[in-house]
């Protein structure tokens, strides 16, 4: 049964919300085209996720973790940010929630919308100087362990076909592997003020 809503951003002003899922909804239109008769157009939004570069001294956190229709991902701290805070707001909750671990030093290191017929907001953040404040509190869908990698082993992570991360940061990981200059840029970024193992 269709619902009413505002559409969202990115979608026409006539967009109507067709299916409300958990996590997709599907929007639809009408729209005129060019031999002047009218189509019924698609597209779905997806919820918005947010993805945290932990960082503890000079190493990284990463998770090795399995749910109840993936097993043995590899990736970094983050998730579904569907609770309707800012972005900030739900990277703190996910890494929290997550790992026990906090951080008073937050970057945004890059966001994007992705278009076409899916459209998502994605958002990756740097959490530097993370302390341990509590146990993990997991999702009863989620079973995750954490440890710590040198920027060399985060980066070798690229190649792992069980590590999950966006495709844009992916690719900036590759790069990073393949091209000393393109480390260098992204040992800054993450750790500005560190040398040390696995730093330039």
């Amino acid at each position: 049964m269709p619902h009413e809503m505002t559409p969202r951003p990115g979608f026409p002003p006539n967009a109507r919300l067709a299916f409300k899922g958990v996590i997709f909804e599907i929007w639809q239109w009408d729209q005129k085209m060019f031999d002047g008769t009218t189509q019924v157009f698609e597209r779905a939004w997806r919820c918005p996720s947010v993805e945290i570069i932990a960082t503890v001294g000079d190493k990284i956190v990463i998770e090795r973790q399995d749910q109840p229709d993936r097993k043995g991902i590899v990736g970094l701290p983050g998730g579904m940010a569907d609770h309707g805070d800012d972005p900030l707001v739900e990277a703190k909750r996910e890494l929290l929630e997550e790992t026990g671990y906090a951080s008073d030093t937050w970057t945004l290191f890059w966001s994007q919308r992705q278009k076409g017929r899916v459209v998502r907001e994605q958002y990756c953040f740097i959490a530097r100087d993370c302390r341990k404040v509590q146990d993990p509190d997991l999702d009863a869908g989620e079973q995750i362990t954490t440890s710590l990698a040198t920027l060399d082993e985060f980066l070798a992570l690229a190649e792992d076909p069980h590590f999950r991360t966006y495709a844009e940061f992916l690719i900036t990981l590759v790069k990073a592997r393949l091209d000393p200059r393109e480390r260098a840029a992204l040992a800054k970024a993450i750790f500005p003020d560190q040398k040390g193992e696995g730093v330039v």
